[in-house]
């Protein structure tokens, strides 16, 4: 539920900042307006909204498109947590499965009791794997290449003369292993 949401529920609420991107509301619901019953009894509560600074979610969406993801590629699911939390995460759908549709690749993210902090953690997750995917893919393309470039590359004159020396040991060892009576010549 979001901050204005509590707002149109006729709640009389303030808030403050704590520190950047968490923003902690005291709200005073009077059971009037929870039960529909007129009663002067007051419950004060301090709720915790934790958001993502705009300047980590710029960075988050810039490493996106410098690897080429788009939010459309992604498939979010929100499962409970399991865990320490207790009722928060017991009750609440704050674990977020996200699945790469093009590679496949999947995270599961509940390192925190808020749904919009595991969400930024597990995007930051995927990207992670995605990177290293991709690293991994050029770095193997890098291997063959240098492989084959090795290969043609043209011998040195000592490396010649060492390979040769070893061709006649080799050739000699095998006219040493043959049968007495056959003569080569013929």
């Amino acid at each position: 539920m979001t901050f204005f949401a509590m707002m149109d529920r006729r709640r009389k609420a303030t808030a403050r900042v704590i520190f950047s991107g968490t923003i902690l509301i005291n709200f005073t619901l009077t059971l009037s307006h929870a039960c529909g019953k007129k009663a002067e009894n007051r419950q004060d509560r301090w709720v915790v909204i934790v958001t993502i600074s705009t300047e980590k979610e710029n960075a988050l969406q810039e490493r996106m498109a410098k690897l080429g993801v788009r939010e459309e590629d992604l498939r979010e699911t929100f499962i409970r947590s399991s865990g320490p939390g207790g009722q928060k995460v017991n009750k609440t759908a704050t674990c977020v499965y996200l699945v790469h549709v093009p590679t496949g690749l999947t995270v599961k993210c509940q390192q925190e009791r808020s749904q919009t902090l595991n969400r930024f953690l597990a995007r930051r997750l995927l990207l992670d794997r995605i990177e290293r995917l991709q690293e991994g893919i050029l770095r193997s393309e890098k291997e063959k290449i240098e492989k084959i470039r090795r290969q043609k590359r043209r011998r040195s004159k000592r490396a010649k003369e060492k390979m040769l020396e070893e061709k006649r040991k080799t050739a000699e060892r095998k006219r040493s292993r043959a049968k007495p009576g056959l003569d080569e010549s013929e």
